[in-house]
């Protein structure tokens, strides 16, 4: 964990960020893969570990707006416990230690918060994604599973966002140790690379890599000779000369925080004219990207910038025609870039997404547009510095949606659908940094996953 007065810090910023009222914020409990007593790797809930501090199953936080009082709601081991786990530090030492000098059991939460209902105060709470949080609250509450978004505090939502967007020195330092180990992860993956190599064996070698670095994948591995497929789960092909492997990759520190890298490298080592010329537009749409990336910029006129780049470079290879801007303003370019240029990143890849991204990529000022593929676009805000954020463009060819636009004469205006029938079975390129906006522009973090196709070709022919 960080200092204690690093959360001490954090819980007043939120508790001055919210009128009046009681704050609860749950952590995570064990979550079973096939029965009980054998469970996924544990994974706390990042609101609770960002305020709260403790990595550990079954608490709750709470935070009285009101009086000041802070209390963590939790339960000390017991000795069949010790049998298994050892000798554990008992809860309040684990609380003072964040800067919490009041425990209660977990067991007599219902109670608290009953009281502070039938007092007629107010329960501030975030919105469950945990079906065992769902019923908790419902338990606490009354307020049932189905009915929870409507009765979520935006105010403390809001009051979150704001705090968690800026990063602090001690997470920028975290999430640079998250890069450096996904540096290494995506390193490997393109020495692997070759003919006849199972998609499934570099997936789970990189994987490695990341548990090995101290924490976990930040989100389950991508990685496919099939990039077509936006987020390819499927690692169950070999991989075959000729073709392109896209791997997109993160890695979490101890304390929980993402990197998020993309990368797309030849099979064998080498591109095809075509897989060149196309690497090369969403190597330009990256770069240009990240110049435009600065303070009082929106991201969506970012991903905008990026668009017109990705459009401009098709049309000179005769897959895209027409006037750019028009073709971008129609939204032409998302039968190839059907997905926003990035997002928010922190202790969750997509970060706070959970609180809901209307929040959290969007303000009172931009607003999402409802258009196909610019409607993906998870941060379209204002950028500040202190964030930390995705540059994640791509082209792709997918068959059933080029079928689609073609069937129902969707842009033909813009697009030239002889020509991109001839690249059905292309797959797919995305490349993606992590970047921290600065005070007078941006950086990417840590040292460049190699990104210079020339630079890829030779990873993979070592």
């Amino acid at each position: 964990m960080f200092e204690k007065s690093t959360y001490i810090n954090r819980r007043k910023k939120l508790v001055d960020g919210v009128a009046n009222g009681v704050i609860l914020i749950l952590g995570n409990n064990e979550s079973p893969m096939n029965y009980k007593a054998n469970t996924f790797h544990f994974r706390q809930d990042s609101s609770f570990l960002y305020f709260f501090g403790l990595d550990l199953p079954g608490l709750a936080g709470i935070l009285d707006v009101d009086s000041g009082e802070q209390i963590i709601f939790g339960n000390d081991v017991e000795i069949e416990d010790i049998i298994w786990m050892g000798p554990q530090t008992p809860l309040q030492e684990k609380a003072s230690q964040v800067g919490i000098h009041k425990t209660i059991p977990f067991s007599k939460l219902e109670e608290y918060i009953k009281g502070v209902i039938s007092s007629g105060r107010k329960i501030h709470f975030l919105p469950p994604y945990r079906a065992e949080n769902m019923l908790l609250v419902e338990k606490l509450t009354g307020i049932t599973a189905s009915q929870q978004q409507h009765y979520v505090s935006v105010e403390l939502i809001k009051a979150i966002v704001n705090i968690r967007s800026i990063k602090e020195p001690a997470e920028i330092e975290e999430i640079r140790k998250a890069c450096a180990t996904g540096y290494q992860m995506h390193v490997t993956a393109m020495g692997m690379a070759k003919p006849g190599v199972w998609e499934q064996e570099i997936a789970g070698t990189i994987e490695g890599i990341a548990v090995a670095g101290g924490g976990m994948v930040s989100f389950p591995v991508i990685l496919s000779q099939n990039g077509e497929t936006l987020h390819n789960h499927d690692h169950s092909n070999f991989l075959k000369e000729g073709k392109l492997m896209l791997t997109d990759a993160g890695a979490e520190t101890r304390l929980h925080y993402a990197s998020d890298f993309t990368r797309t490298t030849p099979v064998g080592g080498k591109f095809t004219q075509k897989q060149r010329e196309i690497y090369n537009i969403v190597l330009a749409a990256n770069n240009k990207a990240t110049q435009l990336t600065k303070p009082g910029a929106t991201y969506l006129s970012v991903h905008l910038a990026a668009c017109e780049v990705i459009a401009s470079g098709l049309k000179d290879m005769g897959l895209m025609k027409g006037d750019v801007k028009e073709a971008v303003a129609s939204g032409a370019h998302a039968l190839f870039f059907p997905h926003g240029l990035g997002h928010m990143m922190g202790l969750d890849v997509h970060d706070m997404e959970d609180l809901g991204q209307i929040y959290v990529g969007y303000d009172d000022e931009t607003r999402p547009v409802d258009q196909f593929g610019t409607a993906y676009l998870r941060l379209g805000r204002k950028l500040q510095p202190g964030f930390v954020i995705t540059n994640e463009p791509g082209i792709y060819f997918i068959p059933a949606l080029i079928d689609k636009w073609k069937a129902e004469n969707i842009h033909t205006s813009f697009i030239n659908f002889d020509k991109v029938n001839e690249y059905r079975g292309f797959g797919g390129i995305r490349l993606e940094d992590d970047i921290l906006v600065t005070e007078n522009g941006s950086q990417l973090i840590g040292e460049r996953v190699p990104i210079d196709p020339d630079e890829v070709a030779a990873i993979v022919s070592k």
